[in-house]
């Protein structure tokens, strides 16, 4: 390759099953996994006659879920994520014979289905008890005994990209958690189901 040769831009890529698109808004993906989204949503709905909810529950599992919660941590603060959170709704008063009036917080908690922001949270999280290694705490920067050594230290930076970003976004939901739950954290199994 010479020094002046010409290097071509390209709007979109896909990676390890995530699409990314230049401007890094996961405009891209959102709209790859609406259409996926949706084949679910129409085979709930064609199944759904014949099955208890107890087996919708197990289909909307390996079949929803699965596809909604990967990668999650990098496009789940995406304003574009709202057209995830729709199919979602559908899907859900789809489950429970809701009408598309009805309010999905109690259908959700009915089916014991974490909504998308929801998901998107806990995962942060155990991406964070995961890696702690990664993450510095308040007293390992300075030796001030003040009420936040135990929570995590936030990089300094004023840029949205880097605020939207995992490592932020973890460290900033981790420091908002009780100090009961925060606790928890060496033992992730405890720690999630709390």
């Amino acid at each position: 390759m010479t020094s002046n040769s010409i290097l071509n831009s390209i709007n979109s890529m896909k990676f390890l099953g995530l699409t990314l698109d230049s401007m890094l808004s996961w405009r891209e993906h959102i709209i790859d996994l609406t259409l996926k989204l949706n084949e679910v949503c129409f085979a709930i709905r064609t199944i759904k006659p014949f099955m208890t909810t107890r087996v919708l529950k197990m289909v909307y599992y390996s079949y929803f879920h699965s596809i909604m919660s990967y990668g999650i941590i990098f496009w789940g603060s995406s304003h574009f994520s709202i057209n995830i959170l729709r199919i979602q709704k559908r899907i859900t008063r789809i489950m429970t014979n809701g009408s598309k009036r009805d309010s999905c917080r109690q259908l959700h908690k009915q089916l014991q289905i974490l909504t998308l922001p929801g998901q998107y949270i806990l995962s942060l999280l155990l991406f964070v008890i995961k890696y702690s290694e990664l993450f510095p705490l308040n007293s390992d920067i300075h030796d001030r005994n003040t009420r936040y050594n135990d929570n995590l230290h936030p990089p300094a930076t004023n840029l949205k990209l880097v605020q939207k970003g995992v490592l932020y976004s973890g460290i900033k939901i981790f420091n908002c958690l009780p100090t009961s739950i925060k606790s928890l954290s060496k033992d992730p199994k405890h720690f999630k189901n709390n």
